[in-house]
């Protein structure tokens, strides 16, 4: 099995180029590219990306399709603002997905993913089958592009993740695992969590975080090796258990020169893991 690859996420702005050089002034092989405007998906910067992939030997490995309007990472508003469970953000965030789809087709990758939001637990209520719906649809558009869909872990339990899985019924959906959202989210163990949805990782977020101390705020995000992810652990079953060959995007929620310090310390980490 060839070793795994580790890459770090970029935001889509005016500059594509400047964001997937860092990933090579890194050392990195692969990048994640995420994107929260969907005007931004241009002839224009579908080419500079295709170009300075090919400059600087970089893998976009997924497009984080991300949607416009207001979210609040927390357990009372997230609810009511993120992703496409909120009913009044649902159609322009649908629409931002396939947006997203569109751009992933051109640019040569092969997927999308996004937070959907806090899936509700209950299968029997109206929203959680309306979630569904609109998933199909998605799900449906991205089939048409020949891509696959990935939900990010975060707001949902792994079962509430499974089941919706179950429930949307394509073949072509996979997971993003953010290891470190389980954590924060107080949802769960990321090492458990794989007995339950292991078999759909396509993709890890390498992401260190806390639990959760209060009921209103998600435990706070660290640096690698200072939360309570075991990436040793975590990543040999996935290998081992799942054959998982996906990247490894290391993703650190700061700004400035200690984010740098902080990537460059995850990938030591990262690199025998591989």
């Amino acid at each position: 099995m060839s070793p795994l690859k580790i890459g770090v996420i970029g935001g889509l702005d005016d500059q594509p180029r400047q964001m997937i050089k860092k990933a090579a002034d890194l050392g990195l092989q692969g990048c994640q590219l995420a994107c929260w405007e969907p005007d931004l998906y241009t002839d224009k910067a579908s080419d500079e990306v295709v170009a300075a992939c090919d400059e600087f030997n970089i893998e976009i490995n997924t497009v984080f399709a991300g949607a416009p309007g207001r979210m609040v990472w927390d357990f009372y508003e997230g609810p009511l603002t993120i992703g496409i469970v909120p009913i009044e953000n649902r159609e322009v965030r649908v629409n931002g997905l396939i947006a997203g789809a569109d751009f992933a087709k051109k640019i040569g990758v092969s997927s999308i993913m996004t937070h959907v939001g806090f899936i509700p637990e209950d299968p029997n209520s109206d929203l959680y089958k309306d979630v569904v719906e609109n998933l199909k649809r998605v799900c449906a558009y991205c089939a048409d592009l020949g891509l696959e869909f990935w939900f990010e872990t975060g707001q949902e339990t792994p079962v509430t993740l499974l089941r919706t899985i179950e429930d949307v019924g394509a073949d072509n959906m996979g997971i993003n695992m953010d290891p470190a959202n389980l954590v924060m989210y107080g949802k769960a163990n990321p090492v458990d969590a794989l007995d339950v949805i292991g078999r759909y990782v396509r993709g890890v977020h390498a992401k260190d975080g806390l639990y959760p101390t209060d009921g209103k705020n998600l435990g706070p995000e660290t640096a690698m090796g200072e939360g309570k992810v075991d990436f040793p652990v975590l990543i040999t079953r996935l290998k081992n258990e799942f054959g998982f060959t996906g990247h490894l995007t290391i993703e650190r929620e700061i700004t400035g020169p200690q984010q740098i310090e902080d990537i460059k310390k995850a990938k030591e980490i990262l690199g025998p893991l591989c």
